[in-house]
């Protein structure tokens, strides 16, 4: 692993250098928005935007070896493992350089959260959760998916009971620890941005 700052100290684990690393997870349901407001943060606080899905699906893409597994799980309908995307996440901080992410749509369930803290090292420093009624979700997914017939709405609610049943406990477990900045994300794009950008503010100035 290419370290990308002096090790003088080894502060997370397999994370070189004296920095600290800030971690946010962004959560919140299908059409909450939440893509287009880690586009923003990183275009204003300088953060590097990881997502899991993302990164699973280049991985598939690449046709590695761990690819093919990926790829194969998927066919059979398994989960990958939690492992699997905890350690594409870590290679992809690592060789970003950066020491500030939002990783979003992870961690998906209890055990992906655990998952993470014990092979990294890091608690997140908080969780960024996009609460917005499940009518405007479907509201706008339907928008967006223009076109596409009526089981359309099955396959989004079956997304929306995923996402409660999984992982809502992830935001109720950090909820308890006081580590949930909950934001509207009924209003419009600007006006969501308006209250990320206050939760945001102390990373403005972080030392590079």
């Amino acid at each position: 692993m290419g370290t990308m700052v002096d090790s003088s100290k080894d502060v997370n684990g397999s994370f070189p250098g004296d920095k600290k690393i800030i971690v946010v997870f962004v959560l919140g349901g299908p059409g909450s928005g939440k893509g287009t407001q880690c586009t923003k943060i990183v275009e204003n606080f300088g953060f590097t935007h990881l997502s899991a899905g993302d990164l699973l699906r280049a991985e598939i893409k690449s046709g590695s070896e761990n690819g093919t597994m990926i790829s194969n799980m998927i066919k059979e309908g398994k989960i990958v493992p939690s492992e699997v995307t905890i350690n594409l996440l870590q290679k992809a901080m690592l060789e970003s350089g950066n020491d500030k992410f939002l990783i979003d749509g992870f961690p998906r369930n209890e055990e992906n959260r655990a998952a993470f803290e014990n092979v990294t090292k890091i608690e997140p420093e908080f969780v960024l959760f996009f609460d917005c009624p499940e009518e405007e979700m479907e509201r706008r997914l339907l928008s967006r998916n223009q076109g596409r017939d009526d089981d359309n709405i099955e396959t989004i609610r079956k997304r929306f009971r995923v996402f409660v049943e999984s992982s809502l406990p992830v935001v109720e477990y950090y909820d308890m620890k006081s580590k949930v900045q909950k934001v509207d994300a009924l209003k419009p794009i600007d006006e969501v941005f308006e209250s990320v950008k206050a939760i945001f503010a102390p990373f403005h100035t972080k030392v590079e």
